[in-house]
């Protein structure tokens, strides 16, 4: 039983549903809904986030956790009846208002039906989908791809029947029943851990072995007939907000291109994770979840976030370091038109309450401004103990913060040095392990991003402090990447180039006068300002590194070019560092 639950039976069609409550019943309802081999406890973690705010109600499937079973188990299990149970359910706790419903897995493939077919119409508020498509849009999918076949439909189509491998297996008489109760169900929840990432805990429940037994009829009452006769009217008739786990073993992406046909009102979000996120995602889930009914209930207007990766990062709490101008600045805008809360950090409180200012109008839900010193470890932890009290665990940290220093190895100075490691390295440093520590803590995935440069490949008998530092954040980054893979964080470095920001007219040349460093300052300035590569093009790169999981990323040509050479041709590199830079 989940902790705190009110429990009800709910009599329906020869069996009874075990029906379970968190939060206030005023408040309005969401109706959750498991998949196979699930009970509702697979909920468990959705649900109390959700229950501070809405009725949140769970149920277990008829022949699953501690609902009956139907007798026989042939033909108990058809999507007709399992309609039937819903509108049993939701008639007894929600009987005067319509419900927000939310599926996985199965879960969602049934509550497909419930909002396609006629009678659920009014009692249906909204419909979350997560890892579970329509059966009869299923079938229009296959039909088209077998009627107007071309190479990249017959590749989809062969995609999806090898990853649907477990169909066929639960459709074999006697075979899943005898796997379940066997070997499979003792050690099915190892599996999931090791190979999901699901952390232990009130899931699996015992009734594992019997759940799963009796689910295979889901598969075998429903999965044929459906997808020979698709329904021709399969329209969703409330608005259905799709969540795509993009590392799904069992479904491709696919199966959602032609979902605008049948869904007058789609929200798409997409997350980096496998295919079973109300136990490995239950955060970001509740999140969205939450936003969505909002949205349709009418608390507060849908998210305006427009950018191409508005589906990836919406209502994703994303840190900025150096964020009060430059490649942070656009960093901060291209998360707030994809729809991220934005947490815009600098040491000038000014520029980064106007990048929080500006974000909000651009499209980020929320967004807020906070004053640090990266190389001053104090004050990151007091910022990281603060943007965790108050915003919540980072979902993508990036950090930028960094400063230039020009001159030879001998006219820089020990004060120099540390200086700009201080900055550019350690500041990186503070950045991964206090915020990077909290997302391994949470168990939830996220992505780190650090800002190194070309310089990091490219070396230069101008730049050794500042191509050393980068060098660093580079290593580091490979590490970082290596050790936090396997609890689903992402690290990305990313490489710019020459690119138009102001560092130039505050990067410090060594071994000249104060007169001679602001020649070169502004000499610096006007180089770059000709190259004229826009930081938002880098700001680009970073949201795709981050949705594509790149380890390192040249942004600009003469960056990838230099990368590539420093692969192939080190010593044409070696012999260009010689040069000395004339500014």
């Amino acid at each position: 039983m989940l902790r705190g639950a009110r429990e009800r039976r709910v009599a329906t069609g020869g069996v009874e549903l075990c029906v379970a409550e968190l939060g206030d019943p005023e408040q309005p309802t969401v109706v959750l809904v498991h998949g196979y081999p699930d009970s509702k406890e697979v909920w468990s973690e959705v649900a109390v986030r959700l229950a501070d705010r809405f009725h949140v109600v769970l149920y277990d499937v008829r022949g699953h956790g501690r609902s009956t079973a139907p007798k026989p188990l042939r033909g108990g299990f058809t999507l007709a009846k399992l309609t039937d149970d819903f509108l049993a359910v939701v008639d007894a706790v929600s009987p005067d208002r319509p419900a927000h419903l939310v599926g996985h897995d199965w879960g969602s493939v049934q509550s497909w039906e419930f909002v396609t077919v006629g009678r659920t119409e009014g009692r249906i508020a909204s419909f979350t989908s997560i890892s579970g498509p329509s059966l009869d849009h299923f079938g229009h999918w296959i039909n088209a791809r077998v009627q107007r076949p071309t190479p990249r439909r017959l590749g989809q189509l062969l995609g999806q029947g090898a990853k649907s491998w477990y169909v066929y297996l639960l459709h074999t008489p006697a075979l899943p029943e005898l796997a379940w109760r066997g070997p499979l169900g003792k050690r099915w929840p190892k599996i999931l851990q090791r190979v999901e990432k699901v952390p232990s805990g009130d899931y699996p429940t015992s009734s594992l072995p019997s759940d799963a037994a009796h689910g295979a009829w889901l598969y075998r009452d429903n999965v044929r007939a459906r997808l020979l006769r698709p329904r021709p009217d399969a329209y969703a008739h409330a608005p259905v907000q799709l969540i795509t786990p993009q590392q799904d073993a069992f479904l491709s992406e696919r199966l959602y291109d032609d979902l605008e046909r049948w869904v007058p009102r789609l929200t798409r979000r997409t997350l980096p994770a496998k295919h079973w996120v109300p136990r490995s995602r239950p955060d970001q889930l509740a999140s969205w979840i939450e936003e969505f009914i909002v949205s349709v209930d009418g608390g507060r207007p849908e998210p305006k976030a427009t950018g191409r990766h508005a589906d990836r990062f919406g209502g994703q709490l994303v840190l900025i370091t150096g964020a009060g101008s430059g490649i942070g600045r656009a960093t901060a805008f291209a998360f707030a038109e994809a729809g991220a809360r934005v947490v815009a950090v600098d040491r000038d409180a000014e520029s980064a309450a106007r990048t929080a200012e500006l974000s909000r109008l651009i499209g980020a839900p929320e967004a807020w401004a906070e004053t640090a010193d990266v190389s001053d470890e104090q004050a990151m932890e007091k910022l990281a103990e603060k943007v965790h009290r108050e915003y919540g665990v980072l979902d993508v940290l990036v950090n930028n913060a960094g400063i230039g220093l020009s001159g030879s190895f001998f006219a820089t100075t020990s004060e120099d040095w540390r200086k700009v490691l201080d900055v550019n390295l350690w500041g990186v440093i503070h950045g991964c392990r206090l915020f990077g520590a909290r997302m391994a803590e949470r168990g939830q995935g996220g992505h780190i991003v650090n800002i190194a440069s070309a310089a990091a490949f490219q070396p230069s008998r101008a730049l050794p402090a500042y191509s050393t530092s980068k060098a660093a954040v580079l290593m580091l980054s490979e590490c970082l990447r290596a050790e936090l893979a396997g609890q689903g964080i992402g690290v990305s470095a990313i490489c710019p180039g020459i690119v138009n920001t102001n560092i130039t007219t505050t990067a410090r040349f060594a071994g000249v006068d104060e007169a001679e460093e602001r020649r070169r300052q502004k000499n610096s300035a006007r180089l770059y300002g000709l190259r004229n590569y826009p930081p938002e093009k880098v700001a680009e790169s970073i949201l795709d590194a981050v949705a594509r999981n790149r380890a390192v990323v040249p942004v600009t040509p003469e960056a990838r070019g230099a990368h590539l050479l420093s692969r192939v041709m080190p010593g044409a590199l070696r012999r260009l560092a010689r040069v000395e830079p004339k500014l």
